[in-house]
């Protein structure tokens, strides 16, 4: 197995650790320092718009520095905002804490940038299965991250400092890590041919299903991701129940990444990101049957699943439509809808089950899955007359 790609996935497996137990924790965090439960996800949400703010910033640094050296910054600057959060929960201060995910969202905003490494790292036929194997280490991830939510949650007399306190420690490690990567270096500007305008590479079909499927899909699992702790706190299930039940969405959502390239080569990678969709909505009706326990973790679990089929789908598929002098550009252009889709859906969640329930929030979610689905069969009932006429 490829060296770099092995270091990719434990420097995923490390940042999702950091991402899964700041997710099951934050909005409870959030409750306590905050006045209104409808303010409980503005951490989360000051994380994600600091994701998509910082990745064209990022990218344009790993165009002219490579990806190693940002790669340790980004876990290093993400260490710091660990350590704000320390602070703001000995202080008592919903401000402090909220701003410290905006330290979280850098490290997060680099870490989206793995995969794309990763692909760098292999020969072009290995680019599915390098996205997948990298996602790998969110398995990992799924176990670590409540593991220590629940051995920390309680440690030196207040609700989850002692669990950030061990994060800071994780993302260090993560920067440890990244010295260690060696990727190729970025090619000299007088190596490459000029770029096209994004609104022509915007124009191409593949690339606006990629970029709709990789919002869709990623902002609708956050919504219902991020909603539910606080939908299982209004059923009267306690703090270990949502620990679990975030375990195992995670787990569903990376432990497919062992097949999803494999798949992607078989199926091909328009029905793989139709099934993330069919999936999604199954999900949906789950959530909509009952709130207990098994409702949420079959839910989840479903939802995880479907993310992984629709987001690799999604990226492959995007590493398709740019050249080599695109790449960082597109890359981060794309990734930066992807967060803004996620931010706009983060803020909605605690509003939306504030406000008008569970049920609501997973009824908001089926109408841009059935759209980007849409999209997959035109596309697909479009290739196939080419594909039959060449034959």
């Amino acid at each position: 197995m490829n060296r770099n790609v092995v270091l990719l996935a434990l420097s995923q497996a490390l940042m999702m650790t950091v991402i899964s137990l700041v997710l099951s924790s934050s909005a409870l965090v959030g409750i306590s320092l905050s006045v209104s439960a409808g303010l409980a996800t503005v951490p989360l949400a000051a994380q994600y718009l600091a994701t998509m703010l910082s990745l064209h910033v990022l990218s344009s640094l790993m165009a002219r520095f490579g990806r190693r050296p940002v790669f340790i910054g980004g876990a290093l600057v993400g260490a710091a905002g660990l350590a704000l959060a320390v602070i703001g929960i000995l202080l008592g201060s919903f401000v402090v804490f909220a701003l410290a995910g905006l330290g979280v969202g850098v490290l997060g905003a680099a870490g989206q940038f793995y995969r794309f490494a990763a692909v760098d790292a292999v020969p072009p036929e290995q680019k599915g299965q390098a996205i997948s194997l990298t996602l790998t280490g969110g398995v990992l991830a799924a176990f670590l991250g409540p593991f220590i939510a629940r051995n920390t949650r309680d440690w030196l007399g207040t609700p989850f400092l002692g669990s950030f306190l061990v994060l800071v420690g994780v993302a260090l490690l993560a920067a440890l890590l990244a010295f260690f990567l060696r990727l190729p270096s970025p090619l000299p500007a007088a190596a490459l041919r000029q770029p096209r305008p994004l609104r022509e590479i915007a124009r191409q079909g593949r690339f606006r299903l990629a970029l709709a499927g990789g919002v869709v899909g990623y902002a609708i699992m956050n919504l219902l991701m991020t909603a539910t702790p606080l939908a299982m706190m209004c059923a009267r299930l306690d703090f270990a129940a949502t620990a679990t039940v975030i375990q195992w969405h995670l787990v569903a959502m990376f432990a497919p990444s062992f097949l999803t390239g494999s798949l992607i080569r078989r199926l091909g990678v328009m029905q793989v990101m139709l099934l993330g969709g069919a999936l999604t909505l199954a999900a949906i009706g789950v959530a909509l049957s009952g709130d207990e326990l098994r409702h949420f973790g079959i839910a989840l679990a479903l939802v995880g699943i479907g993310w992984n089929f629709m987001y690799v789908g999604a990226t492959t598929l995007l590493t398709e439509t740019y050249r080599e002098e695109e790449k960082a550009r597109v890359q981060a252009g794309n990734d930066g809808l992807v967060f803004l889709g996620v931010t706009v859906a983060t803020l909605s969640a605690g509003p939306l089950v504030d406000g008008l329930g569970w049920e609501w929030v997973n009824a908001a979610a089926v109408l841009p899955v059935l759209l980007v689905m849409a999209g997959v069969l035109i596309a697909l009932r479009r290739t196939r007359p080419v594909l039959a006429s060449s034959a």
